[in-house]
């Protein structure tokens, strides 16, 4: 999903386009759509655990917690913009409410509905982004800083925006509070290297793949990505009680999101630098050997994250946490700008459309 946010004076116009494709209507049919789980062994690692007890924050447009699958899975969160009134639960674009289902979506009964990564752990939804009036990346640093005082593990950053002051700051606090903050390396054409947020060292930068395990044409690439992860033809909840497919790096995002909150369930006693470098030693090599600008350290491995036998960090200020962006470690837009890619909705029967706006 990609989106336009509006800022200050000065704004650089860009376009939101929804690609279409076919997407099942029955919640029955969803699960099977969900080909990441499969690819990452979802199943064997929910079997290690499953994310409890862990607070992941999701700055985003909100997060419809009627969808069924996200019942109980979202606790009140906060609106930030031009006065804001709500707890975080209205989403009339759907893009957060995508992202809390890949991160902790529970399913529905016999199988069925949208599975997320850490079905057990707990969404703060922080609304920064609004789909009709725009949003600040002030929004988005309030939201960060207001999200730490509330007690999140994992922070999802499934945007880029400008490379404001403040967002540097609530990014930087944040990592010095022991959260693993997670951002999106950007879509293609959009972003030709990595967006920001997810440059700042120690941000757990991710880029996409496809269902071959390759580096996704719509992926941004760079010398900060850490960890990569599937992102095209995604299927997720939606607001209103729709299903949304698409492809971008906020899908990526999110599942990585979900498996940080299942390292932090298994070792709650671990700094997050730590569980950045847990991830990245047991990620799986694509690409170039070792580390490179496509994959970073390699696809995300949840099982070998959750089970692996991991030493010693020979020198604390090397973790990849510490030094994410330089080659041995781990062109901006003016506003917020999703990276999710495109997207389509079903309820009842299927529904494909196609939208184009700008400004």
């Amino acid at each position: 999903m990609r989106a336009v946010r509006s800022a200050a004076i000065g704004l650089v116009a860009i376009s939101l386009v929804v690609i279409c494709t076919s997407v099942p209507a029955a919640a029955d049919d969803i699960r099977d759509r969900q080909w990441h789980l499969a690819a990452l062994q979802i199943a064997q690692a929910q079997k290690v655990g499953q994310g409890e007890g862990i607070v992941v924050a999701v700055t985003d447009t909100g997060v419809d917690d009627r969808h069924g699958e996200l019942a109980g899975a979202v606790i009140s969160g906060k609106e930030f913009g031009e006065q804001p009134t709500g707890n975080g639960k209205a989403d009339t674009d759907g893009h957060g409410t995508a992202m809390a289902g890949l991160i902790a979506g529970r399913g529905l009964p016999n199988g069925a509905g949208v599975l997320g990564v850490a079905p057990k752990a707990t969404i703060l939804p922080v609304q920064t982004l609004h789909s009709e009036f725009g949003g600040s990346p002030i929004d988005l640093a309030d939201g960060i800083v207001w999200a730490v005082s509330q007690g999140a593990k994992v922070i999802c950053v499934a945007a880029v925006t400008s490379e404001y002051p403040q967002v540097r700051a609530a990014v930087e606090s944040a990592i010095k509070a022991d959260v693993v903050v997670v951002a999106g390396a950007g879509n293609t054409p959009d972003n030709k290297t990595v967006g920001f947020p997810a440059k700042l060292p120690g941000v757990l930068a991710v880029a996409g793949t496809d269902k071959n395990g390759n580096h996704a044409t719509i992926s941004a690439a760079g010398p900060e990505v850490v960890l990569s992860a599937p992102a095209v033809d995604i299927v997720s909840t939606g607001a209103f009680g729709r299903y949304v497919a698409g492809e971008g790096t906020s899908n990526a995002t999110a599942i990585v999101a979900g498996v940080v909150a299942l390292v932090r369930a298994k070792f709650p006693q671990l700094p997050a630098a730590e569980v950045i470098r847990r991830l990245t030693a047991t990620a799986t090599d694509r690409g170039k050997p070792g580390r490179d600008d496509e994959y970073g350290y390699g696809i995300v491995n949840p099982v070998a994250a959750l089970t692996a036998s991991i030493g010693p960090s020979p020198v604390a200020a090397s973790s990849p946490a510490d030094r994410a962006g330089q080659p041995n470690a781990s062109g901006q837009l003016p506003v917020w700008a999703f990276i999710g890619g495109g997207a389509v909705f079903a309820c009842a029967g299927l529904l494909a459309w196609r939208r184009r706006r700008s400004r």
